[in-house]
């Protein structure tokens, strides 16, 4: 019958966890197309420097910047928003390190968008746009990167192709039932 209470022994169902969903890729990759396309307004890292240094493709600030990136994902996760996503490069672990601890210590699921694409198609994309990372800096990006996986503490990784497509999906195996 509408509008009566429920007995005491039966609960609300729960909420799912908050989720904190970090792009991983190079400059080129597609991950801001990606967001637009989908869209999503991430917390970017270049909307950072933008916003901060008045200048997106400007590097000399990258401690400031990511710490109001953290600060910002901490807002967001107060603010009780489901789902936080993260444009940045995040092409090595230690660069992804700092969002893991957040999702653990505010008890967040985690999961990744690896943008999977050939170098030549990054440096293609790249000599195309405006603000541009120069090329032997791309290429030395590309011998660095680290593709995201699960025993970081990834609950699903989501690989993503040159077109925006979704290629493979890899999920965390479930908690042993107790």
């Amino acid at each position: 019958m509408p509008g009566t209470p429920l007995p005491e022994t039966q609960t609300a169902p729960a909420r799912p966890p908050q989720r904190i969903v970090i792009a991983v890729g190079l400059p080129g990759s597609g991950k801001s197309t990606w967001f637009q396309k989908h869209g999503i307004i991430p917390l970017s890292s270049d909307q950072l420097r933008l916003l901060l240094a008045d200048d997106e493709n400007e590097q000399r600030f990258q401690t400031e910047i990511f710490r109001a990136l953290h600060v910002l994902l901490r807002l967001r996760l107060d603010l009780g928003r489901p789902v936080s996503y993260i444009d940045a490069t995040s092409f090595r672990r230690e660069f992804r390190l700092s969002f893991l601890e957040i999702a653990r210590e505010r008890r967040c699921e985690i999961e990744a968008l690896f943008f999977e694409v050939p170098l030549d198609v990054c440096l293609a994309r790249n000599a195309a746009r405006g603000r541009r990372v120069p090329d032997d800096v791309l290429r030395a990006m590309a011998l660095r990167l680290e593709p995201p996986l699960i025993e970081e503490g990834f609950r699903r990784i989501v690989v993503i192709g040159e077109h925006g497509q979704t290629l493979r999906e890899h999920h965390a195996a479930a908690p042993a039932a107790r």
